[in-house]
């Protein structure tokens, strides 16, 4: 069987120096808020040349709080895209605001920039995009519509751990760039985990008391807070992992390289342009007969993935609360399928699928 997803041999490399840090963390004696979260806060603001980060509970969070932390008004409009994760939404509406979602572009998946404006009210205050799969989105018109109307910009990058547009890394265009370590990610921890960046130390500042019960000094509380902190446990791992980032996001773009040049041409197969730097978190393919497709790969040992089977619109959880047709949403979701493509699986792997794919 070739599993989507072996969380074992994905972490398999790192297993000793886990290991050791899980002996040191035990033996220090201090599990919340001590010297592996500065130390990782330190290194991941450093590997994106940015000026803080904020470790977090995990990638909800990160969107939450940035938005908080950013001071728009409750009851502020947020641009959002129509087929994100359920999460992005989600925190929009915790942070007690409304998402106005905009279809994306159907041959990137990612938020289209031409479609944004058109959505843009005297109530938007804030843009929340997200670098889906692994891919940048477009950020030049982005960038140009968020100062042209003196937007708030929030990144989802929990799926663009390395991902660039033009050179630069996500997470480093906006005011915040918002991360989740979840155990999949290519910078996955071993459980729950996030972070913020950002180049404002009002926002860094806003962000460690929001994360922390809204307190900068202990029993004093200045805002309404919340227990979302990075575990030094996650934190000394992520520690780990982060010095093989670049080796893992380049043995995932090998991976998806096989499958761009050897997959037939039944499958819609994700773009590549130059101007992007894409780390495949997740390996798309769309077709038509979909659900035949993963069915055939099932019975033929080859375990896939559907990122994501149903659009925000169409969740039971959203009825009432975002209204209108989103049909290139719908499409995505009803033709994606997402291929075995990990740091645990070999090329060897990835040409086998190929070769079955290929068959049906």
């Amino acid at each position: 069987m070739i599993f989507y997803e072996n969380l074992f041999e994905s972490n398999k490399k790192f297993l000793d120096e886990y290991t050791k840090k899980f002996q040191q963390v035990l033996s220090s004696g201090w599990f919340i808020l001590g010297s592996n979260v500065d130390t990782f806060q330190k290194d991941f603001a450093n590997f994106h040349n940015s000026k803080y980060c904020i470790g977090v509970a995990n990638g909800l969070d990160a969107l939450t709080l940035s938005l908080i932390a950013s001071d728009i008004p409750e009851g502020s409009e947020v641009i959002v895209p129509s087929n994100t994760y359920i999460a992005t939404i989600l925190s929009i509406l915790h942070a007690k605001m409304k998402p106005v979602l905009v279809e994306p572009d159907i041959a990137t998946y990612n938020i289209d920039p031409m479609k944004i404006e058109e959505k843009i009210s005297f109530k938007t205050k804030a843009i929340m995009l997200v670098h889906l799969y692994g891919k940048s989105c477009q950020m030049d018109l982005i960038l140009q519509l968020c100062k042209k109307y003196n937007l708030i910009l929030i990144e989802d990058c929990a799926q663009s751990h390395g991902a660039k547009f033009k050179n630069k890394l996500t997470g480093t265009f906006g005011e915040f760039g918002a991360f989740s370590f979840y155990p999949t990610k290519n910078l996955g921890a071993l459980g729950d985990a996030g972070a913020v960046i950002t180049d404002s130390e009002i926002f860094a500042e806003r962000l460690k008391k929001l994360r922390n019960y809204g307190s900068s000094k202990k029993y004093f509380n200045d805002v309404i807070g919340f227990n979302s902190r990075l575990d030094e446990l996650q934190a000394a791992f992520l520690s780990v992992k982060l010095k093989y980032l670049d080796e893992i996001n380049l043995h995932k773009r090998k991976l998806a390289k096989i499958y761009l040049d050897n997959l037939k041409d039944d499958f819609i197969k994700p773009v590549v342009n130059e101007d992007f730097y894409d780390v495949y978190h997740i390996f798309n393919i769309r077709h038509p007969k979909r659900d035949s497709l993963k069915d055939y790969l099932l019975k033929n040992e080859i375990l896939t993935d559907i990122h994501y089977p149903v659009s925000p619109h169409k969740q039971k959880a959203m009825r009432g609360i975002i209204e209108g047709d989103y049909p290139i949403s719908e499409e995505i979701h009803n033709t994606i399928l997402s291929l075995p493509c990990s740091y645990g699986h070999s090329e060897d792997d990835i040409y086998k699928v190929v070769e079955i794919m290929n068959k049906f």
